[in-house]
């Protein structure tokens, strides 16, 4: 399959169940039920890096299935808070809103 099909199938998947389904990577779903966008961003960030690529020989559907397997795999390892995919969870810095403000 080269690679402009496999990105138009790409486009047409919208879940996290999706993606994984469709590579045939086995899940739990309770990891995924917690982890989907953190999922899906960690496998896109993998993908955007430019420092990975097909190994010789290896197709694109391949490559994709091992990065995506990749990005499930660190949420069963760990946790949305210890990966900090998403910019929230990269400040450092802990928030905290008054309940005073909550109540305004």
């Amino acid at each position: 399959m080269r690679n402009d099909e496999l990105d138009a199938e790409l486009s047409d998947l919208g879940s996290a169940e999706e993606f994984l389904d469709y590579f045939e990577i086995d899940y739990d779903p309770k990891v995924v039920m917690v982890n989907r966008l953190h999922i899906l961003q960690r496998f896109h960030d993998y993908l955007e890096a430019g420092t990975r690529k097909p190994g010789a020989g290896q197709s694109w559907w391949d490559f994709y299935t091992a990065e995506l397997k990749e990005a499930y795999l660190d949420f069963v390892r760990s946790d949305a808070l210890t990966e900090k995919v998403f910019k929230v969870f990269k400040t450092g810095q802990p928030t905290f809103v008054p309940l005073e403000e909550v109540l305004k």
